[in-house]
């Protein structure tokens, strides 16, 4: 409601909240509130407040219940797309909500081992980029996506539920064709698993790298998948180690069982995913991280 630019339309999807949140909502007669009666996911809720947008709707603004947007922050993404009409996507400059020096992330990066992380996460604001430049991914806590390109690729996977799902989604655009900008001067503030009890909590863990062999399994396309499938295995190895050693090796157990029997499933999905690609092998190899190592990563 303080944007400096006033969105068209605005919805807020309710997966089944009780926290009185509503109510709070419900004093603005403007805001659409769509209401569920169960949980339906961050991929499930978004289609369907997507869904519901008015046709006049061109550009699909998402914003995160823990991620609090500054003034000007749809004013950035807006202008970004005058100024750069080759972009389909935009994310804005997430920055840590309990100390606004440190950044939460300036986007999503994509490691050829099938780790995600957000770029520049921890690092002083101060000493990160201040241009607009182009990322593999936005986190869908905060950005901007061209609502024709969000039909085109048929929105989030909603068997992902939460967690990596908007990292899917973005290499899915690339895939297709698709490029994203990340636009410095658009700012949120962003709390980052507000409402999942922490990115190490058992349920973070379980969505997260469950989705992160999924989102390999769909989206790495031709040889690559088959030459850097070793290094995702051992990467799959490491994190079972991992969070064994520090108390977690059931829920990671879990996770990456559930994801080998999604296989199946997922590999229908590659079918079909893959002999829509546009976008070259060199294309998908030249935007993959290939850092042996980063701070970021968590």
């Amino acid at each position: 409601m303080n944007q400096t630019v006033k969105p068209h339309e605005i919805i807020l999807l309710d997966n089944a909240s009780a926290d009185g949140s509503v109510e709070i909502a419900r004093r603005f007669p403007t805001v659409q509130l769509m209401l569920r009666n169960r949980n339906t996911g961050f991929a499930r809720g978004n289609n369907l407040a997507i869904e519901a947008a008015s046709a006049e709707s061109e550009w699909i603004a998402l914003l995160n219940p823990d991620a609090f947007a500054e003034p000007r922050w749809l004013e950035a993404l807006l202008a970004a797309t005058e100024s750069n009409p080759e972009f389909d996507v935009f994310g804005s400059r997430l920055v840590n909500a309990a100390d606004p020096t440190l950044l939460d992330g300036a986007g999503d990066a994509y490691h050829l081992s099938g780790l995600v992380w957000r770029m520049g996460h921890g690092k002083p604001v101060s000493a990160t980029m201040e241009n607009a430049h182009e990322i593999f991914s936005p986190c869908a806590a905060a950005a901007l996506f061209r609502r024709s390109v969000l039909r085109d690729i048929g929105g989030f996977d909603e068997d992902f539920f939460c967690y990596v799902e908007d990292v899917d989604l973005g290499f899915r655009l690339r895939l297709a064709g698709y490029r994203c900008l990340s636009v410095p001067q658009s700012v949120a503030h962003h709390v980052g698993s507000g409402t999942t009890g922490g990115q190490h909590s058992d349920f973070s863990v379980y969505h997260g790298h469950r989705n992160l062999v999924w989102t390999f399994v769909k989206d790495m396309p031709g040889i690559l998948f088959w030459m850097l499938l070793p290094i995702h295995l051992l990467l799959n190895v490491v994190s079972i180690v991992y969070f064994s050693l520090h108390g977690q090796g059931k829920v990671i157990l879990t996770a990456k069982w559930d994801a080998i029997k999604g296989i199946p499933k997922m590999w229908r999905k590659r079918r079909e995913i893959q002999s829509d690609r546009s976008a070259s092998i060199m294309n998908i190899w030249h935007i993959l991280n290939k850092k042996l190592w980063s701070a970021n990563k968590h």
